[in-house]
């Protein structure tokens, strides 16, 4: 393209002005905007340096930040335009980089009267708003791009149009897929599910691997079955019925069921299990394991973690050793092994058992996840409990820590997030269920219907 040409399209393109958090959150995001311009204000070089030696992930995104901008040195001047499509070819082979981007750090003088009108401008998010107002007095046509609410209401004040990040990995909870659906069929198919168990696929609208069905009865919605689809056999066929339940617990709802299916499921390494509280979702999982370590010998341990928040930092300076440290964070997992136990010992077992005696035997271990990284795990049955306080770059370490054999169990309430760094739409549950929708090593439940207590029911749907 010629010099004059290449000027005139960048003056066609937006300008997305990047916020410091918004590198914090995602030091990739620079490739992100297509074949538009991408400015890095100085001061959020500044802003990033001083968190890079955190050890934390946003001290990991800063660095990773600076070296990404280092190397970019090498494809042109960035106080120029470095092309993005050439360094995303070298640097970050998976983006999604448009043709013809191109990524400028900016150096602007801000005129006397504008600093005035804005405030002081030692404010980090002043001087980032005062250079969008430069730009946008050029002509330029400018998006400020910020995860900050209040600087988007700043902005939003002073007439510069401002958004959210909002990277590929995101998927709003209104549109995750919630893992099965209803499929009316003939009466006559009905009857040969029930006879030869099972039911070729229906066509039309692809099927996911390992989605489940309610298959009514066009003719009288009181008969039913529930199947889930088979990808290999391309089949439809029934889900596993536990007629004593799943360690003494029985089932309440055809979610519950869908989820027991899926957790006794050997050929289905990864489940996510995603609802709000009171579903059964960690009730349902350390079922399975129990059953499956302690009944089956399938698994040599399982292995149950909570997220501490937050992941990356030492437990703290709490009296004791690991399990005394980590005994306040994973008594809620206490508590459903005292009730699975003692639900076990009503159908059947002479005396009760504590969790302690299985875990002394070391057939079930809790540990923290901050010291995961660098491990395999094979042959087990790990639980992570309250995954929707994890960023997916953090779901990432987790499950290729798994070793062969073992299976994964995700649980989570993406409505009650307690990490301010991540929503109900980028953390780890709804990031793995998007991601892993097509896979047959992977199965997916969203959990609506509470059965913890009325009340908790009520509460959980009304507050």
């Amino acid at each position: 393209m010629a010099g004059t040409d290449r000027i005139r399209s960048i003056k066609e393109k937006k300008y997305f002005i990047l916020d410091t958090n918004v590198i914090l959150h995602d030091p990739q995001a620079i490739f992100a905007f297509g074949d538009n311009v991408v400015i890095i204000p100085i001061r959020v070089i500044d802003e990033a340096d001083n968190f890079k030696r955190e050890l934390n992930e946003k001290g990991k995104n800063a660095r990773t930040f600076s070296r990404l901008l280092d190397a970019m040195r090498e494809f042109g001047h960035l106080s120029e335009g470095v092309p993005l499509e050439i360094a995303a070819q070298e640097l970050a082979p998976h983006s999604r980089s448009g043709h013809g981007g191109v990524l400028k750090v900016l150096v602007r003088e801000v005129d006397p009267d504008l600093q005035r009108l804005l405030g002081p401008y030692g404010s980090g998010d002043i001087s980032i708003l005062a250079m969008a107002l430069e730009l946008k007095k050029e002509g330029k046509n400018i998006v400020l791009v910020t995860k900050d609410v209040s600087f988007r209401v700043r902005a939003d004040a002073f007439d510069v149009p401002c958004v959210d990040y909002q990277p590929d990995n995101k998927v709003s909870i209104d549109e995750l897929d919630p893992g099965w659906r209803d499929l009316r069929i003939p009466t006559s198919e009905l009857e040969s599910f029930f006879k030869k168990k099972e039911l070729e696929a229906p066509t039309g609208e692809p099927l996911f691997p390992n989605e489940y069905f309610v298959l009514r009865d066009e003719n009288n919605d009181k008969n039913s079955a529930l199947a889930r689809f088979d990808a290999e056999a391309k089949r439809l066929i029934p889900i596993l019925e536990l007629p004593k339940g799943l360690w003494g617990v029985q089932p309440r709802n055809k979610e519950q069921r869908f989820a027991i299916d899926m957790l006794m499921n050997e050929k289905i390494p990864l489940v996510t299990l995603c609802g709000k509280a009171g579903t059964g979702k960690t009730m349902m999982a350390l079922a399975a394991g129990l059953t499956k370590v302690l009944e089956e010998s399938v698994y040599t341990k399982m292995l149950v973690s909570r997220s501490i928040f937050p992941l990356g930092r030492d437990i703290g300076f709490l009296p004791g050793e690991m399990e005394e440290k980590l005994r306040p964070w994973m008594q809620p997992i206490f508590d459903n092994f005292e009730f699975l136990l003692s639900s076990k010992a009503g159908t059947g077992r002479d005396r009760r058992v504590s969790y302690k005696t299985i875990m002394d035997f070391g057939q079930v271990e809790i540990e923290a996840l901050t010291y995961i990284r660098g491990r395999t795990l094979p042959h087990q049955y790990l639980v992570v409990d309250e995954a929707q306080n994890l960023t997916p770059h953090e779901i990432k370490t987790i499950i290729t820590r798994v070793g062969e054999g073992t299976k994964i169990v995700l649980t989570g309430d993406p409505f009650q997030i307690d990490n301010p760094y991540i929503d109900a739409s980028n953390n780890a549950v709804t990031y793995v269920a998007e991601k892993f929708k097509d896979s047959p090593l992977a199965a997916h439940m969203v959990m609506t219907k509470g059965e913890r207590s009325a009340l908790a029911e009520v509460a959980s749907n009304i507050l």
